[in-house]
C-alpha cells in the first residue's frame, strides 16, 4: 500500500480524536439527499488497521466471542469475524456525505467473502456509487465496495442498496424478497430432518439450520452504528429516531446481516471466510430491546468431486414472529471432511 489514504490509519473510517480541536466534524460534507448523488462517485481509499480493539468492539456489538477472534484462528493467527468490515464498506459514502444527517433506509445487502482478515493486518477500503433509480416515490442509490489486503487481494466485497433521505417509519416493510434469479426466499424447512448446526458434504435439501437467537441491546446498536465516531443517527439516538417517525431506535440492517453471517460461519466453518456469499433484503425494522432469531434452510446441494456447494434460504425473525429480513446464501465444504480438521474448527462454535 502507498502512503496515500483519506483517513489517518486507525480502526475507524474517521478519526474521532479530531473532536478535541475541530468544532464541526462534518464540515464541508454534502447533505445526504438523492439530488446530491453523482454517478459514478468514488469513495476512498481508506486504510484501516484491524487491531485488537476493533475486533473486541465488533465481538461486543454482535455478542459473538468465538475463539478464532480472541485466541487463535483455524490456521494459527487470530482472524476477524467474517463480516467485521461489512459496516465500514457500507459507510464509505459518509467520507463525502454528512453521516449525522443521514435518515435513510438500507433495503438490500450483498457480501462476498474471499479471504479471512488477520488481526494486525492493514486493509484498504474503496467504494463507488454505480447507479440510482426511483421507485414508489423514493430515491435509491447502489453502492459497490471492497476491502483488500496489502498485496491487493480482495478480502470482502460489498454491494448495497439504500434509500437516501426518507421517513423510515413510513416506508419500512415495503421491500420484496425476490433475488435477481426470480426465486422467492422461503422461511420453512423439512421438519422430518434433524436441524444442523454444522453443514458438511452430507447436507440434504430441506435441512434446517439450528437457529441463532439473541437480543440486540441499545448499547450494542450504538457501538455498531458509530457512536464512537460521534455519529448521530436513527440507530444510536432516540431523538433522531423519533424525528424519523420511529418510536425507538432501530437496529441497523447491516447489523442483522452480521448476525446471519455468524449463523453461516457456524454452519460452514472456516470455508465461509473463503467461499461465502450472502444476499439479504430487509422487510421490517427491529427495534431496540427486541429479540431476533436468525435461521436458514438448505435448498440446493451440488457435489463436484472433493467439493460440495450448498445454497440456502436465510431469514431473521423479530420477537413477535414476523420476518425482519430474508435472503439467500451459498458456501462450499469438502465433500468428505478430514477428521483432523474438526478440532481446530471447534473454537468458533
Amino acid at each position: 500500500m502507498t502512503a496515500h489514504h483519506t483517513a489517518v490509519l486507525g480502526r475507524n473510517l474517521t478519526d474521532p480524536s479530531r473532536a478535541a480541536h475541530e468544532k464541526d466534524l462534518e464540515a464541508g460534507l454534502k447533505p445526504p439527499v438523492f439530488d446530491q448523488i453523482v454517478i459514478p462517485e468514488e469513495f476512498g481509499p481508506v486504510d484501516l488497521l484491524v487491531d485488537d480493539l476493533k475486533v473486541k468492539r465488533f465481538a461486543f456489538s454482535q455478542d459473538d466471542h468465538g475463539d478464532w477472534y480472541l485466541r487463535a484462528g483455524p490456521d494459527g493467527p487470530r482472524i476477524g469475524h467474517a463480516a467485521l468490515l461489512a459496516n465500514d464498506l457500507l459507510q464509505l459514502f459518509t467520507l463525502k456525505y454528512a453521516a449525522s444527517q443521514v435518515v435513510g433506509l438500507h433495503t438490500e445487502e450483498e457480501l462476498w467473502f474471499d479471504r479471512p482478515v488477520l488481526i494486525g493486518q492493514r486493509v484498504r477500503l474503496t467504494g463507488r456509487y454505480v447507479d440510482t433509480y426511483e421507485r414508489r416515490g423514493q430515491g435509491y442509490v447502489v453502492m459497490e465496495a471492497d476491502a483488500r489486503d496489502e498485496e491487493g487481494r480482495t478480502l470482502v466485497r460489498h454491494r448495497g442498496v439504500e434509500i437516501m433521505r426518507t421517513t423510515p417509519g413510513e416506508v419500512a416493510g415495503r421491500g420484496s424478497a425476490r433475488p435477481a434469479t426470480g426465486r422467492r426466499a422461503g422461511d420453512d424447512f423439512d421438519t422430518s430432518l434433524p436441524l444442523a448446526e454444522r453443514l458438511g458434504g452430507n447436507a440434504l435439501p430441506g435441512m434446517g439450520l439450528e437457529p441463532l437467537r439473541k437480543e440486540i441491546t441499545f448499547e450494542q446498536m450504538a457501538v455498531f452504528s458509530r457512536i464512537g465516531e460521534f455519529v448521530t443517527n436513527i440507530h444510536d439516538n432516540l431523538a433522531t429516531a423519533r424525528a424519523g417517525g420511529l418510536p425507538l431506535p432501530i437496529v441497523q440492517g447491516q447489523q442483522l446481516v452480521c448476525d446471519v453471517s455468524e449463523l453461516l460461519t457456524r454452519a460452514f466453518g472456516a470455508e465461509w471466510f473463503r467461499t461465502g456469499w450472502l444476499h439479504v433484503k430487509f422487510l421490517r425494522p427491529v427495534s431496540a430491546f427486541d429479540r431476533i432469531e436468525a435461521a436458514g434452510a438448505v435448498r440446493e446441494v451440488e457435489r463436484d468431486g472433493s467439493r460440495t456447494r450448498i445454497g440456502l434460504d436465510v431469514w431473521v425473525r423479530r420477537g413477535d414472529g414476523t420476518l425482519a429480513a430474508v435472503g439467500w446464501a451459498r458456501g462450499e465444504v469438502p465433500t468428505r471432511r478430514p477428521t483432523h480438521a474438526i478440532l481446530p474448527f471447534a473454537g468458533i462454535m
